[in-house]
């Protein structure tokens, strides 16, 4: 019988994605510019969430972008078309963001006067949760429509998230979303996970996601 060596590839790649990720986190709190990763189901509001926080750190946060899509560049079209600073990444099929995609990213940004970059990552509940890319806080958001048994199909994703946005709160009245359970339901994997209810179309509850911003940010520049 002949020998043969085993190799464990998935193990590996995790390996090289988790240095180069802590790498990132060193270089950018060097700068003192933070990094968000932000994830999603397709559709939840992500680029919306984008569009009205870059309205509302107007002139007291530089904020710059990193745009992913497997096949698209909507997105980064509208935030460039709004003066803002944006890098669109086209994955060719990839279904999340590993920590060499944004590094990539991350060079073709400026290399000055930015506060805070959000990687609005691949719309996926799955994959992008497997991957470190890097980034200092990992937030999500899951919209009304969607419904709230989502952390019971998709644990992994609330356990590695900071923060929730529940979005398209103006919807609630039209279905049977129940906030509570989904609230417990968050709280039992991650009792560390700060929630918000936000919609992006009538503005509701952003003001606390902008205050967020700011005080994290804050004790970021200060090495909390």
């Amino acid at each position: 019988m002949t020998a043969f060596r085993l190799i464990e590839i998935k193990e590996d790649i995790r390996a090289d994605n988790s240095r180069l990720a802590a790498a990132i986190r060193e270089q950018l709190r060097g700068k003192k510019i933070m990094l968000i990763n932000l994830m999603s189901s397709p559709g939840s509001g992500k680029t919306s969430l984008i569009m009205r926080t870059l309205e509302g750190l107007k002139g007291s946060i530089n904020l710059g972008v990193i745009e992913a899509d497997i096949d698209s560049a909507v997105d980064a079209e509208k935030i460039a078309a709004v003066g803002a600073p944006v890098v669109q990444l086209r994955t060719g099929g990839f279904c999340h963001l590993d920590a060499a995609m944004v590094n990539r990213g991350l060079d073709a940004l400026p290399e000055t006067g930015l506060d805070l970059i959000i990687i609005e990552n691949i719309g996926n509940l799955v994959c992008p949760a497997e991957f470190d890319t890097g980034a200092h806080k990992n937030a999500m958001i899951l919209s009304v429509p969607e419904g709230d048994d989502k952390p019971l199909k998709y644990p992994l994703m609330f356990t590695v998230c900071d923060l929730l946005l529940v979005n398209k709160i103006d919807y609630l009245s039209l279905g049977d979303f129940d906030m509570n359970s989904l609230r417990e339901r968050v709280l039992n994997l991650n009792p560390r996970m700060t929630i918000f209810e936000i919609s992006c179309k009538t503005g509701a509850g952003l003001e606390a996601w902008i205050n967020w911003l700011k005080k994290e940010i804050a004790a970021f520049r200060k090495g909390r």
